[in-house]
């Protein structure tokens, strides 16, 4: 790995982070609080949450099985993504490599931040070669995305090949696991000690139901964090979403539960799905959704959205073609869907 001074956007490693009134009296008991200009009344609304949430991380920390000090919380996982960029990017010089297809905000934030994007196309089972991800890499490469399991694709990328780019990449590699609480494979999460440029990204979005709270995580060095937190805005994270996390972490339970109950309509949607005339092909997934080829995607969509039911059609995207994209919903949902389906 390149050193982290090399890899980071100039400007950005020397830049002095605003130091919020809440910074400032760290590690000591403060009971009176007379220094951000906050309004005495409407507690606790009427005071700025903590910057670095600190209650949030240690339960995270246990639960994801992680150091505190190795956490970033964002505004959904779209922030770190942003993050990235502004860290660890120079506009109009450097360059990141993805997977495609995959998650469209990595394009976007790109193009929003003037870095040159690098698409290289995975195979027709949708699995990603690294060698050539890592050929399509130069002196300006300054990280690589994989996305797994994939979106839209659903499916986990090889491990072996992931591993092949964090040992011969040598700038930061991002895995982002959003949906892998619905994998029963291990996580690279589990591995960040292992490899010093590894970053995984994870949210509160899907297996924990909490997509309207807007959290996000980053696990990284603890140095990489400490470069996100210096560019991250003072309060990113607001009061509400702390506390409705935090109230989530304490009900495990719950989510396992949800979780279980998804697999399981997952296969019966699977299997259903596939006995359907406009059923050409299903993908394997590892997510909470599943990709499917049909016999005329974007009829078949604009049926649906006449019916008042909302699926992705993903047709449009590369090695996608006639593809819908179909979230697992609730057993009711769910049979409305297949419901209107054989009515087609």
């Amino acid at each position: 790995m390149r050193n982290l001074k090399e890899l980071t956007r100039p400007n950005i490693w020397k830049l002095s982070p605003y130091s919020s009134a809440r910074d400032e009296y760290s590690g000591h008991d403060a009971h009176v609080f007379l220094d951000a200009n906050e309004n005495p009344y409407n507690n606790p609304l009427n005071r700025y949450p903590d910057p670095l949430q600190h209650e949030l991380k240690a339960l995270l920390a246990k639960r994801k099985q992680v150091k505190e000090e190795q956490i970033f919380l964002g505004n959904g996982s779209d922030e770190p993504i942003d993050l990235f960029y502004r860290c660890f990017t120079q506009p109009g010089i450097d360059n990141v490599v993805a997977m495609e297809p995959t998650y469209g905000m990595y394009r976007v934030c790109a193009d929003i931040n003037d870095v040159e994007y690098r698409p290289v196309l995975l195979d027709h089972n949708y699995q990603m070669s690294a060698q050539k991800m890592l050929n399509a890499c130069d002196r300006y490469t300054k990280f690589i995305w994989i996305c797994s399991p994939n979106n839209p694709t659903g499916n986990l990328i090889d491990e072996e090949e992931i591993l092949k780019i964090l040992k011969e990449f040598d700038g930061l590699v991002i895995v982002d696991e959003a949906y892998a609480d619905f994998s029963r494979h291990r996580t690279m999460r589990s591995q960040l000690d292992d490899h010093p440029n590894l970053i995984v990204l994870n949210t509160m979005s899907k297996a924990w139901g909490c997509a309207g709270i807007r959290l996000g995580m980053a696990f990284a060095q603890p140095d990489i964090i400490q470069i996100m937190n210096k560019v991250k805005y003072p309060y990113n994270v607001n009061i509400l979403t702390q506390e409705k996390a935090i109230e989530m972490l304490k009900s495990p339970i719950l989510v396992e539960e949800w979780v279980r109950t998804l697999l399981l309509e997952r296969e019966r949607m699977i299997a259903a799905f596939s006995q359907l005339p406009i059923c050409k092909k299903i993908f394997p997934t590892d997510a909470n959704f599943f990709l499917t080829r049909v016999s005329d995607a974007q009829a078949i969509y604009d049926y649906l959205v006449g019916r008042g039911i909302i699926v992705r059609n993903r047709t449009r995207v590369q090695l996608c073609a006639d593809c819908l994209r179909i979230t697992i919903g609730t057993k009711t949902e769910n049979s409305q869907l297949l419901s209107a389906l054989r009515q087609y």
